[in-house]
């Protein structure tokens, strides 16, 4: 439903002769239409509703026609379904090939949000065909692309879908001028943390407290100090939203204050005005500061309920234990933490269970904290610490289940198969068993062994990962929310995204040269190529869940005309993505932008350094012709002159 309103309205329906507009869960009751239109995804539950629906007009003697419109494409087992249920022969089928859709300027959906438990805990592979489709569809759409990358088993068999694909309609896109510069594909199970951290920017923080779908939010009645909702669509038109969106949650109130003065000072410009000049005013001006001041109304109260739900939920609790378990400090300290948010919950009938990344909306019938976020916080521990102890997991499990009932073995169940809570114990046996067998064999062959070891253990090494990265900032003093020097920002400072970093490091090196040992630890599946002459352009994926983003611009290109398309990056996640990592890479976007320069930045201790160095204050140097490159460490005074060879354009002017 929330696709297509944004596609066709009901308004827009009824101007094309639709009565009426239903699920088809919901059973339409009888109705004078003589033809019912069915527009869904291809389901087989779906497909059961229709067959009773079209049965039950048999039996009152009805005559409809009734037509099946599958998106994005429809399968042989919906059509098996129907011809079992004796309705295959009254109804007609129809394809949509409806596969991505623009939420804003920078995000593009296909809005598939069963992709994650049919691929990553059912295994099963037929959205990969919708995922290469749209990538194609892209590929048509903005020409061939210059070179993708990608890491994951999903990433992977997508590709190379879409190179069987491309080389069945090799004319398509080929003359074009490329838009899309450079490709990232990645799998959701590549980073559970940075899905299962509690978003704290703008943007995130409203999602998991009202739930933003499509784009759009429902504001209820303790938003709007009204007695009805309004529904807000959430993009970069919005004025007042497009500015604190990616802002950390602790600077959005002084953000708003300071719109609020600003709009009044623009509203007092009314006094003086002569007779001309209040008219271009109110015809001019007047409309869009009454829809701003409207907007800003609506986000104050955003945040007002926001504050209040989120002291009630003792936040700042969460987050300080959450950071804990992403720095590996304090251990038990977080887990007796989890096990007194379980024990202090009343059991709400009628929730929601694996909903782990986003939380179900606010209800007044719900305890004052959701159910969900034990089990986040539980998960959490578990991939940090590669899996829980025994006897933590047991302790955990049975407390949970004494809370919420039996039923929920089953969701602990799917926790383990998915890799999301695990405990040690298989690990342990595995590591030991690993560190006998790679004592008898050569390096090369112990390294292959270690891998099918991991990904049996279905251990997440995100330890090791994080200290090769560095994802978990060195702080000198407080961390600057309001003037981030990272994508740790999106986290307060206390982790950067692993998506994003390995986005960001991977279009440095421009591959995966130097980031074996991240990849070993990921479990591999990484790839890249170039674009070739046939309109295959990069190897590419489509966002299979939730949301694509493209940060402006990459500044791994020259700086000139030619090269421009090149500096557009395409970040895809095959699983969905949070809010979270969306204005971490808009973040990068921006640090990556200013026409391909770099910057020189003075460091905390009055050091040079240059913002998109791999590593802070180390650089590549030449100066002059014919002169290598040199590793240097730049210090105040040091290096004038010299041209920064981390970026072809950068120009460091000390």
């Amino acid at each position: 439903m929330s696709p297509l309103d944004r596609i066709a309205n009901v308004s827009i329906l009824k101007q094309h002769d639709v009565d009426k507009l239903y699920k088809v869960e919901t059973r339409p009751g009888p109705g004078a239409s003589d033809q019912f239109c069915f527009l869904v995804r291809p389901r087989v539950r779906t497909m059961r509703f229709i067959a009773d629906i079209v049965n039950a007009d048999k039996m009152s003697g009805r005559s409809r026609k009734y037509k099946i419109i599958f998106s994005p494409q429809k399968f042989y087992a919906c059509e098996m379904v129907l011809e079992e249920e004796g309705v295959f022969g009254d109804v007609t089928c129809d394809e949509w090939s409806f596969y991505l859709l623009p939420l804003d300027e920078d995000i593009i959906s296909m809005e598939l949000p069963e992709f994650f438990r049919d691929y990553f805990l059912e295994g099963d592979h037929r959205w990969i065909n919708p995922i290469a489709r749209a990538l194609q569809l892209l590929n048509s759409l903005y020409g061939p692309f210059g070179k993708t990358y990608g890491i994951g088993r999903c990433a992977k068999m997508s590709y190379e879908l879409w190179r069987d694909l491309e080389e069945e309609n090799e004319s398509e896109g080929q003359g074009r001028k490329p838009e899309i510069g450079h490709v990232f594909l990645t799998d959701r199970d590549m980073d559970y943390v940075t899905a299962l951290c509690s978003q704290v920017v703008y943007e995130g923080i409203v999602d998991d407290t009202f739930r933003i779908k499509c784009g759009s939010v429902d504001f209820g009645p303790d938003v709007t100090s009204s007695d009805k909702s309004i529904k807000v669509l959430l993009n970069s038109q919005d004025k007042v939203f497009s500015q604190i969106r990616n802002e950390h949650f602790s600077s959005v109130f002084g953000l708003l204050s300071q719109k609020s003065r600003n709009l009044q000072a623009q509203y007092d410009r009314r006094r003086g005005m002569d007779i001309k000049q209040m008219k271009d005013f109110v015809s001019q001006e007047l409309k869009g500061l009454k829809q701003e001041h409207r907007l800003l109304s609506l986000h104050i109260g955003a945040c007002e309920f926001i504050m209040k739900k989120k002291t009630k939920q003792d936040f700042q609790e969460t987050i300080k234990a959450e950071h804990s378990l992403l720095e590996g400090f304090d251990i038990r300290e977080s887990t007796s933490f989890i096990e007194e948010h379980i024990d202090r919950q009343v059991r709400p009938w009628g929730c929601s269970l694996l909903q782990l990344t986003h939380p179900a909306p606010a209800d007044p019938c719900s305890p004052q904290v959701s159910p969900i976020e034990s089990l986040r916080l539980m998960c959490l521990l578990s991939i940090t610490e590669n899996g829980l102890i025994p006897k933590d997991y047991r302790s955990l499990k049975t407390q949970y289940l004494q809370s919420y009932g039996p039923e929920h073995l089953l969701t602990f169940h799917n926790l383990k198969r998915i890799g999301l809570l695990t405990e040690q114990s298989a690990g342990e046996t595995l590591t030991a068993v690993e560190s006998k067998v790679s004592k008898l064999v050569t390096d090369r062959a112990a390294g292959k062994i270690t891998d099918a070891f991991n990904s049996l253990a279905r251990k997440s090494n995100f330890r090791a990962i994080s200290k090769k990265l560095g994802l978990i900032p060195r702080l000198d003093g407080e961390y600057d929310l309001k003037m981030p020097r990272d994508m740790a920002y999106v986290f307060g400072g206390a982790y950067m995204p692993l998506s994003c970093k390995i986005i960001e490091q991977v279009l440095e090196r421009r591959g995966w040269q130097g980031l074996e040992e991240v990849v070993r630890l990921l479990n591999g599946n990484e790839f890249s190529a170039s674009g070739s002459a046939g309109g295959l352009g990069a190897l590419g994926l489509a966002a299979g869940t939730s949301y694509s983003a493209l940060p402006y611009p990459d500044s791994t290109v020259e700086d000139n005309p030619a090269w421009e398309s090149q500096r557009v990056v395409l970040a895809v996640f095959l699983g969905g993505c949070t809010f979270s990592e969306i204005a971490a890479l808009r973040f990068l976007g921006k640090e990556r932008g200013g026409k391909g320069k770099g910057r020189a930045q003075v460091g905390a201790r009055g050091s040079w350094r240059c913002s998109q160095a791999v590593l802070s204050n180390q650089h590549q140097l030449s100066r002059g012709e014919g002169v290598s490159r040199h590793t240097a460490i730049l210090g105040s005074g040091r290096g004038r002159g010299w041209e920064c060879q981390c970026y072809p354009t950068a120009l460091l002017g000390h």
